[in-house]
């Protein structure tokens, strides 16, 4: 009787591992990258394109649709000399400071006060979000109406400290304080959940061991909550930098007729509203809103730039 042996197992060959393992090097190495590429693809088309058309189309003499020659630097040459352009500019930045820096200081303040233990806490954290469902038109209409010279409601009450009535459209200071108010109102509430987000992430060890030491609330808030909250702080500034300089729909809605002059005299018309008139209002100009574009994001990147160096020391930061 002879016994027969199984046959060893076959091993597979070193060509049938080879696929896999480049199978396995891709969903490591490649995935993310073909995961992410559909932004990329996307940002490229309607973001980096649009941007370097609008640089080309600003060294032209172009119109919307007209000629197109070439005029080298002229139209940046003619729009540094524009007193149009450099009262937006003043408008928008003065809109700006008034708007972002109560923004800022309340959003934290809001946030503080709902990462307390409250009744109710998820009723309003979803409250302070409201304003951002809430459609830009009907909030343009209601504080029209709050700003009313005749029947609004702040002359109403300046009325009752024997104040008289505002023309808050006709003069610069109480338009950007108008303006201003109706930025507040949309963006402190998502500022104030972005921070409270951040908050929520702080170890709650460095508060008990602080109030073991006897520090107190407010101590705590500014030796712990506000130094750990220094990178959202930077975030939230930023983009309060790029909205506030962009600022438009507000303004425009304040007007009322759509005209994009910000006034009789220009004096609540930001830089995005006269890119619009220089490009579609007025003399159809795409290469000379082309520049006033282009000058726009130089201003926000010198405004980002102070921010950022500004919040870098917050906290004692160096």
């Amino acid at each position: 009787m002879t016994l027969q042996l199984a046959p060893p197992p076959r091993h597979a060959s070193p060509r049938r591992a080879r696929p896999s393992r480049r199978a396995g090097r891709f969903d490591l190495r490649g995935m993310p990258y073909l995961l992410v590429s559909p932004y990329f693809l996307l940002f490229a088309v309607f973001g980096v394109f649009p941007l370097l058309y609008t640089l080309w189309l600003s060294l032209h003499d172009a119109e919307l649709a007209g000629k197109r020659e070439f005029a080298g630097l002229a139209n940046y040459a003619e729009l540094i000399a524009d007193a149009e352009f450099w009262n937006a500019v003043f408008n928008t930045v003065g809109m700006f400071v008034l708007a972002t820096v109560p923004q800022i200081i309340m959003a934290l303040v809001l946030a503080n006060a709902l990462n307390k233990r409250l009744r109710g806490r998820l009723l309003l954290r979803l409250g302070v979000l409201l304003p951002m469902v809430t459609s830009v038109v009907a909030v343009a209409v209601v504080f029209s109406q709050l700003y009313s010279r005749d029947y609004g409601l702040f002359n109403w009450i300046l009325g009752f400290a024997g104040i008289e009535p505002i023309a808050w459209q006709n003069e610069k200071w109480s338009a950007w304080i108008a303006i201003a108010t109706m930025v507040d109102w949309r963006w402190t509430g998502y500022n104030a959940i972005i921070l409270l987000a951040a908050m929520q992430t702080i170890p709650k060890d460095l508060y008990e061991a602080a109030a073991i030491d006897g520090a107190s609330a407010r101590r705590q808030f500014w030796q712990i909550t506000l130094p750990m909250l220094r990178p959202t702080i930077v975030f939230v500034v930023f983009i309060s930098t790029i909205g506030g300089l962009t600022l438009f729909t507000e303004p425009v809605m304040f007007e009322g007729e759509q005209m994009m002059t910000g006034g009789t005299t220009g004096q609540y018309q930001t830089v995005a509203m006269f890119i619009v008139e220089a490009a579609f209002r007025g003399g159809f100009e795409i290469g000379y809103a082309s520049a006033a574009a282009w000058l726009l994001f130089v201003l926000i990147l010198f405004g980002t730039m102070i921010n950022y160096w500004f919040t870098r020391r917050i906290g004692g930061a160096r």
